[in-house]
């Protein structure tokens, strides 16, 4: 991961919750300079650190936010939508019948044709050669074991798995609102 001390390509800015807290960390809760130029003006955030990139119109000026906090709280304790995403991000990104990170699929662990519905606790990430060799048979007829038990997350579990996977570029002004381990590059 670098550490960048200039504006990131389209000046984009953190967004923390009222407790400065990211809304999100996987995706990482940004949002583009447009959004947050227009949050600010209508009293939706408050700016926390800004770029050096100034902005102008002819009767205006302000420089660019880099990251702002919302002035109302927004619950993350809501349960999880199950979205494909959301299922490789529970799953870590890896297949959960041999662990490879490549050519990711999802898999019903009881097959639809045996009745298997598509929810939390029915699916799982599965790369595409294990997906195949398991075919329309359940995990045991297959003689393929689980990593681990699927099942609906929380949305704290999302955002903690999320943790392990940090964007490529951050700018210097985030790093004290994200808890990841991070080496800065000289």
């Amino acid at each position: 991961m670098k550490i960048v001390t200039h504006p990131p390509s389209g000046a984009p800015a953190l967004v923390l919750n009222a407790d400065f807290r990211p809304l999100s960390y996987y995706p990482l809760s940004v949002w583009p300079w447009q959004e947050v130029v227009k949050a600010v003006f209508l009293d939706r955030v408050d700016v926390v650190s800004t770029y050096d990139h100034v902005i102008h119109s002819p009767s205006f000026e302000m420089r660019l936010p880099s990251v702002v906090a919302l002035k109302q709280y927004v619950a993350q304790n809501r349960a999880p939508a199950f979205t494909r995403f959301n299922l490789f991000l529970r799953d870590a990104f890896t297949c959960q019948y041999c662990g490879s990170g490549e050519d990711l699929t999802f898999d019903h662990i009881i097959p639809r044709s045996k009745g298997g519905r598509t929810t939390w606790e029915n699916i799982v990430t599965a790369c595409s050669p294990c997906n195949l060799a398991k075919g329309g048979r359940t995990p045991r007829e297959a003689e393929m074991h689980l990593h681990r038990v699927a099942r609906r997350p929380t949305a704290y579990e999302l955002q903690d798995v999320g943790r392990r996977f940090p964007p490529n570029h951050l700018h210097a002004s985030w790093l004290d609102y994200l808890y990841w381990d991070i080496e800065l590059e000289a």
